[in-house]
């Protein structure tokens, strides 16, 4: 591995501190309901009594349950590379599955264990209309016509059936090579935006969508920055002479064998990061213009787009003039 930018390691113990904080958070949510309900057992008499409406309770959840096994089916699918899921044919199979969720909550069919008919409930109406209106606004994308906004869930707009002119969100033209991007930067003299990013990555999909669509951040993307997308959990494995074993400054040694662990450890001991997206601006030169950052809205954003292009503007006028 190299370090063209400097940096600092990532140590293990960090990741460890993350780790544990994450687990303990997820193990507290699941425990807290049977917590409560153990210290106050008053509660569950306050709990609505069982019937007709449990099962269809259960047959909404059954519908959501197979919409999300569909997108972590689908984050597989981007990781691996298995060109299967694409935007086009998981929007439709989202389509399918709220449509007969909605057509089940009007009565048009029932299952088995369906108790006897009863006339529709105005909360049971009420989500059956929420499902048609959600299948009509996901069928407005199906075939990539509007930018859906839909936080962050579908596969990216390049990552289509359609032919595109290149794989980079928003058609923005981008590269997915580190050297590769310097290099066009350093011939057009242009800042770079280095997005470190994922196919699995929810927030990373939502900066795109709600972020950089905006048409007052889009075109300093496109226009004034060279965008290098590095994606940290491509599994898709390097040329054999590409690949490399790295060892830390603390000592381990880190097989380096697929695209996506070459740019994570990149982004590790160069930025002291594993979190994604994370964006840093960067002169042709390598030099950092601005502190970096993750997750965030559109004003602070196109702010921090700016502020790189002002540090970069005044950093070429100052290199102009020590050269005259």
């Amino acid at each position: 591995m190299y370090r063209p930018l400097g940096g600092t390691v990532l140590e293990e113990g960090d990741v460890a501190v993350n780790l544990t904080a994450g687990m303990t958070g997820f193990g507290v949510a699941l425990a807290l309901p049977f917590a409560l309900f153990a210290l106050f057992p008053a509660w569950l008499n306050s709990l609505p009594k069982s019937g007709g409406w449990m099962t269809t309770v259960k047959v909404v959840l059954g519908f959501l349950e197979l919409a999300l096994a569909f997108k972590f089916l689908s984050n597989a699918d981007l990781v691996g590379g298995w060109d299967i899921l694409k935007r086009e044919i998981f929007i439709g199979i989202w389509i399918l599955l709220f449509v007969l969720l909605a057509l089940y909550l009007f009565g048009v069919f029932r299952f088995p264990h369906d108790g006897p008919k009863q006339k529709l409930s105005v909360p049971r109406k009420g989500v059956g209309f929420l499902s048609v209106a959600f299948a009509l606004y996901l069928s407005l994308g199906l075939f990539n016509t509007i930018n859906l906004k839909l936080f962050g869930f579908l596969p990216p707009d390049f990552y289509t059936v359609a032919v595109k002119e290149n794989d980079c969100p928003l058609g923005i033209n981008c590269f997915k090579d580190f050297e590769k991007g310097v290099a066009f930067a350093k011939k057009e003299n242009k800042p770079i935006l280095l997005d470190f990013t994922g196919w699995a990555c929810v927030n990373c999909r939502k900066m795109e969508e709600n972020v950089w669509s905006e048409p007052d951040i889009f075109p300093i993307i496109n226009e004034d920055y060279v965008l290098i997308s590095l994606y940290v959990d491509d599994r898709k494995e390097l040329p054999e002479e590409e690949q490399f074993n790295f060892q830390f400054d603390s000592g381990r040694v880190k097989s380096i064998e697929t695209i996506g662990q070459k740019w994570g450890t990149f982004q590790t001991i160069n930025f002291n990061a594993a979190s994604q997206p994370y964006y840093v601006l960067l002169s042709p030169d390598l030099e950092v213009l601005n502190s970096a950052v993750q997750y965030t809205d559109a004003a602070e954003y196109k702010n921090w787009l700016e502020k790189g292009l002002q540090q970069f503007k005044t950093s070429e006028e100052a290199r102009i003039a020590k050269a005259q």
